[in-house]
């Protein structure tokens, strides 16, 4: 079994996820670190042994983010929210409904805002080498500098024997010469230059510190105190917020999990996983969610209002309505960005709060948001929006019913919001004036109408 097991795909909007099942028990998804390849990644002996070692104790699912790997190739790695929902979408392929998680490296805060959209799919988290950031916060303008040089060098270098990954994130592995010898091969396997670079700026804004009070699920930190590529104080900052976390602290200098200690760190997942775990019941998923508009700003999730407390920010409620009112178009992320931090200029920062927020709408929607790099849109096969709904309305008095209330996003003078009120109150407008024609010799239903069209200002 050279490759592993089969290689089967999840499908997505755009492309297919390769993915892999091996062993049996409970169920664990690993998120991909940085770059790899689930196919060629069986012929690293060390890395084959950790795979079979989950495989004694987990049904154990790992897979290739899209543009990496066995994965399809072709355009750019997906943004972090969106690779969320290639993780759900993985899961269902993979017939996982409720899953134990493994992230390495820059897969943490994939795994964390995974676990805070859709803490129902989440019993435990391993987060190896990893942190809820993929970059230090607050980097001045000439660090940042010489870190794109370097990453440039590094992508220039990669897949050639000339590669310096193993001796910045692994130098045990250069004294295995067969490894060291063949590792550009499985580099190329892996990614392109380009989508290193990618890469690379996406981990830029990749910080969901702000989403572990949301993470209900418990997590334990296995970090190398010399890791040279996450430092183990991103361990220690997990440790202190507010998230359920414990630490094992381990002696090294790889950053690859599979590399070196293994018989350490191992029995302590198996037991966090499989030894102290109780039976969980099955999550009961929303049949029906409605997102209300006219009048106020409410989800309802199988007949039922979601609180206000569960939407974790007043921005994601704010998110919601601009979503609304483009009845299902998509909305670039840019606009989304200027609408909720107006007075703030910091592109990576506000990209990765912007997946925050969303992660917030998608946990109380249950899913029914449709993203890519540039766009967001609601899913309307997921969610029932009203104002798709008075579309096919074709009576007058349904009309009026329906329009009485006008759009209430948050802030009611939102410049984004006139067209669209300009609409609504235009096709009210025509509808009370051929109601009144109808019932014109009905002096209290004349009052009625009379009244809505001031208190619209009509």
């Amino acid at each position: 079994m050279q490759g592993g097991p089969a290689i089967r795909f999840a499908k997505t909007g755009d492309g297919r996820i390769a993915y892999q099942t091996i062993g049996s028990g409970p169920d664990v998804v690993a998120i991909p670190p940085f770059a790899q390849n689930i196919e060629t990644a069986w012929q690293i002996p060390q890395l084959k042994r950790m795979l079979d070692r989950f495989a004694s104790f987990s049904r154990y699912t790992h897979f290739d983010k899209r543009g990496v790997g066995a994965s399809d190739r072709g355009g750019r790695v997906v943004r972090l929210d969106q690779r969320v929902e290639d993780l759900r979408a993985v899961m269902d392929a993979a017939g996982v409904n409720r899953t134990h998680l493994f992230a390495q490296s820059e897969g943490g805060p994939m795994a964390l805002l995974f676990a805070a959209t859709y803490p129902d799919r989440v019993d435990r988290i391993v987060l190896h080498g990893s942190g809820a950031r993929a970059a230090p916060p607050d980097v001045d303008a000439a660090s940042l500098e010489v870190g794109r040089e370097r990453q440039a060098a590094f992508a220039d270098a990669w897949g050639t024997p000339d590669s310096f990954t193993l001796s910045y994130f692994s130098p045990t592995l250069l004294q295995d010469r067969r490894v060291s010898e063949w590792w550009p091969t499985y580099e190329r396997s892996a990614a392109t230059r380009e989508t290193l670079l990618d890469m690379f700026d996406q981990m830029l804004e990749m910080d969901v510190t702000d989403v572990l009070r949301d993470v209900n699920a418990p997590i334990l930190l296995v970090h190398r105190t010399d890791d040279p590529a996450m430092p183990i104080a991103w361990a220690h900052e997990i440790v202190s917020s507010p998230a359920d976390a414990r630490l094992l602290e381990l002696a090294g200098v790889d950053h690859y999990a599979f590399v070196g200690d293994l018989d350490e760190w191992m029995p302590a997942v198996e037991r966090f996983w499989t030894g102290t775990i109780s039976p969980t019941p099955a999550p009961q998923h929303a049949d029906t969610v409605e997102v209300i508009t006219l009048g106020t700003l409410e989800v309802r999730r199988n007949g039922e209002a979601v609180p206000v407390s569960a939407w974790g920010s007043r921005r994601a409620r704010v998110l919601l309505a601009r979503l609304a009112a483009a009845r299902g178009w998509p909305v670039p992320r840019e606009e989304l960005i200027d609408m909720l931090w107006p007075d703030e200029t910091d592109v990576k920062k506000l990209s990765a709060r912007l997946s925050v927020q969303l992660s917030h709408l998608r946990r109380v929607l249950g899913g029914g948001v449709i993203a890519d790099r540039a766009t967001v849109a609601l899913d309307l096969d997921h969610v029932l929006l009203d104002l798709v709904a008075i579309d096919g309305l074709d009576d007058d008095e349904s009309v009026i019913d329906r329009l009485e209330h006008e759009f209430s996003p948050s802030d009611r003078y939102e410049s984004w919001a006139e067209p669209l009120r300009a609409e609504l109150d235009a096709r009210l407008d025509r509808a009370l004036r051929a109601r009144r024609e109808a019932v014109a010799d009905d002096d209290v239903e004349v009052a009625r109408l009379d009244r809505i069209r001031a208190e619209r200002h009509l």
